[in-house]
């Protein structure tokens, strides 16, 4: 290419054309240039004295228009120059060379242009060869120069880990000797931290990247020689122990999985992790966080094959799981072994406790286990709580099956869905990802972790059911209900990361479905969209015109009435007495029926009245005169939570058992509503926020391109009669 260099002493003295950029020029051994580089005619000078390479003017001339004003050019030696000397140092006779070079090539070998120069060489069968003869070639300098020997092959390990980072060489292609070479390192240099990293990074990569390696690698190193790594306080030594044991669990076949996972419980694997790792007293990095997650997800995905597993009907052993789950509720109520009942007769009896169970099919609950996911997982889910926690089995069972308000919470079912759901929040049977580091503590804790898992969380399921006052009639719309809260109440108390199960359980107790409804109502206020003045000021403006909205909502339910179900202090009776608002809002009707309607009942049919300007107040549950009495009704929460009372003159009194929550809220506001006092109840809040929100987010709609109407709509026909006005007379 063109080149002019300009005199020393040059005397021309004029400015620069705005096509000139000027550089800095450094190399090694010489001091930095300033160069002047012209990218229209590609003329080159050297301000001082030139420094004449043919690579470097032809680098310029390529690459003159991407060479930018002030940018600073180093010179260094070609990445294949450099390779062919470090090629030939490595294997210089003198030590010292030998090992100057070796840490010039692990510190080269990060770069991808100079290791594929370097692998072109051959350099990596020269390594390996190093690996494979170094301890005999030196065996005799070792006791005079370990500390130099050691330094050599940490040197030789890294430049080798470095190089096949890059991913070109096939990791089939090393040799048993050098993988055993290798796997001899992790115990031989046990206290050499540079060598047992490399060493151990090395086998993993071997067991991710070829399966022929894993089996020769899971032959010539055990979870025995690796453990006694995990109990030290080196965290690096500790995180490239665990990858490996997750690499070979990984890439274990799926008939040994299951072994070596029993090899790592015997060898207290999860107790030594938990103890000199998680609680150790030191901060887990991020690589190590990622380890444990891998093996939390690996441990974990054991219990897919059960989960896909359907249950045979005709299996006896798998039929005996059922019977020993119905001995273990009913065993105070079930027949003698030598009863001479007859065969349709223990039918019967066992139709009766499967129901009871909460089984949906009662004659033969082995079909219940039929649909994956979650398989047989939920029948060992339930087998363990039985046996393990049988206490809260029996309590649950018995509570559940004695109901007869049908608000009972099925055992049976509510556990296979519970079964589905944990296995979808953990994750059960997909690979683990590359980048999360999401392990929990508490599954570190025991070795039966899922299981324990499930044990609290199905006394959840059944707590958060109650409260909620769900029913099985629609055992379907009832569990997506109750499931979505449980499913939040679970994740929240995840995200706490608890370091253990009773921890959990703990969270767990502070996250009632109330406590939900109160998060996600003020999870709504505090969105920073609704923060700002003017919507806050909107929002004070529209919210009486909610409020009203609602308070007329709830007057016309107290208009169509409701039906309550009589009851005393003894037990309950199939009575019921229907009340009702007049249109008007002026009068409550109230009567006595034979059987539970099944629509509105007229206002002729109800013998009593009671006018809205006679009340005094209302009160609700402890404040009741119903709940003031003696008996086992005082005693029962639920109905003291649905319990309200009408209190007029000096002393009459109406009194009231709602039906469940809903009708509660409904008429307890609605009465208040027709005292002139505010509505309190959690219904209405959560209509609040519901109407207060969609309203807000309906007037901020932007309404550019849509048409609005210059006159309103037509006014619809007179009705046909007039039948539906009440009488005031």
């Amino acid at each position: 290419c063109p080149v002019v260099v300009a005199p020393k002493n040059s005397s021309v003295a004029m400015p620069p054309p705005a096509d000139i950029v000027k550089v800095a020029i450094e190399w090694p051994g010489a001091f930095p240039k300033l160069m002047e580089i012209d990218q229209v005619s590609a003329c080159v000078r050297v301000l001082g004295r030139p420094f004449l390479n043919k690579t470097f003017w032809i680098f310029l001339f390529q690459n003159r228009n991407e060479i930018k004003n002030g940018a600073i050019l180093r010179l260094t030696t070609s990445p294949a120059q450099n390779a062919q000397q470090l090629h030939e140092r490595i294997q210089s006779s003198s030590m010292d060379a030998k090992l100057e070079a070796l840490k010039d090539l692990a510190n080269y070998s990060r770069d991808v242009t100079f290791a594929q120069e370097f692998i072109n060489l051959d350099g990596i069968s020269l390594l390996t060869q190093m690996v494979e003869s170094g301890t005999e070639r030196y065996q005799k300098l070792q006791k005079i120069m370990k500390p130099c020997f050691g330094d050599m092959l940490s040197f030789t390990l890294t430049a080798f880990v470095e190089l096949m980072d890059h991913g070109i060489v096939s990791w089939d292609t090393f040799s048993v000797a050098f993988i055993k070479k290798i796997a001899s390192y992790v115990n031989k240099f046990a206290s050499d931290i540079s060598i047992l990293q490399r060493s151990l990074a090395i086998l993993e990569s071997m067991v991710l990247n070829s399966h022929d390696l894993y089996q020769k690698v899971a032959q010539e190193i055990t979870i025995g020689q690796l453990i006694p790594h995990l109990q030290g306080t080196d965290q690096e030594i500790q995180t490239y122990t665990i990858a490996v044991i997750n690499a070979l669990f990984l890439k274990a076949p799926d008939d040994k999985r299951q072994e070596m996972a029993n090899i790592l419980a015997q060898k207290q694997l999860r107790s030594i992790i938990l103890t000199h790792v998680i609680r150790a007293q030191r901060t887990i990095n991020n690589e190590m966080a990622h380890q444990l997650y891998v093996l939390q997800v690996l441990t974990f995905n054991l219990l897919e094959d059960r989960m896909m597993t359907k249950m045979d009907p005709q299996d006896q052993a798998q039929r005996d799981i059922i019977f020993e789950l119905r001995r273990i509720a009913f065993d105070a109520e079930s027949e003698p072994n030598n009863s001479s009942g007859s065969i349709e007769k223990r039918k019967s009896m066992y139709t009766r406790d499967y129901k009871k169970l909460g089984f949906i099919n009662h004659v033969n609950p082995a079909m219940d286990f039929t649909q994956t996911p979650p398989g047989m997982l939920a029948l060992d889910n339930m087998l363990y709580f039985a046996k393990h926690h049988q206490d809260a089995y029996i309590r649950i069972v018995l509570e559940n099956s004695s109901r007869e308000d049908k608000h009972e919470c099925p055992f049976g079912r509510s556990s296979i869905e519970l079964t589905k759901m944990l296995c979808e929040i953990l994750k059960v049977g997909e690979l683990p990802s590359e980048t999360c580091n999401d392990f929990h503590p508490m599954f570190f804790t025991h070795d039966r972790s899922f299981e324990e898992f499930f044990c609290i969380c199905i006394q959840l399921l059944n707590k958060t059911w109650k409260e909620m006052r769900a029913t099985s009639e629609d055992f379907n719309k009832a569990r997506k209900r109750v499931m979505q809260v449980v499913k939040e109440q679970i994740m929240r108390a995840l995200t706490t990361k608890p370091s253990s199960l009773d921890q959990f359980k703990s969270k767990l107790q502070n996250l009632s479905y109330t406590e939900i409804l109160k998060i996600r109502q003020s999870e709504r206020m505090n969105q920073e969209d609704f923060q700002s003045r003017p919507i806050l000021e909107l929002k004070e403006k529209i919210q009486p015109e909610i409020l009203e909205l609602i308070k007329q909502q709830r007057l016309n339910r107290l208009v169509e009435g409701t039906c309550f179900r009589k009851l005393n202090s003894r037990r309950r009776q199939d009575k019921f007495w229907y009340c009702r608002l007049s249109p008007n809002h002026k009068v409550l009707h109230y009567g006595d029926l034979e059987e539970s309607p099944q629509g509105e009942v007229p206002h002729d049919s109800l013998q009593d009245k009671l006018p809205v300007a006679d009340i005094k107040a209302v009160v609700t549950g402890k404040d009741c005169p119903h709940m003031k009495e003696k008996g086992a009704l005082k005693q029962n929460k639920e109905v003291l939570e649905l319990a309200f009372s009408i209190l007029y003159d000096s002393s009459g009194q109406l009194n009231f058992i709602a039906p469940d929550k809903h009708e509660y809220c409904v008429w307890t506001d609605g009465l208040n509503a027709l005292l002139g006092k505010d509505m309190l109840s959690d219904l209405t809040r959560n209509d609040l926020d519901t109407l207060l929100s969609m309203e807000i987010k309906l007037r901020l709609l932007d309404l550019e391109n849509i048409q609005i109407p210059d006159a309103p709509p037509p006014i619809p026909k007179e009705p046909s009669n007039y039948d539906f006005v009440y009488d005031c007379n």
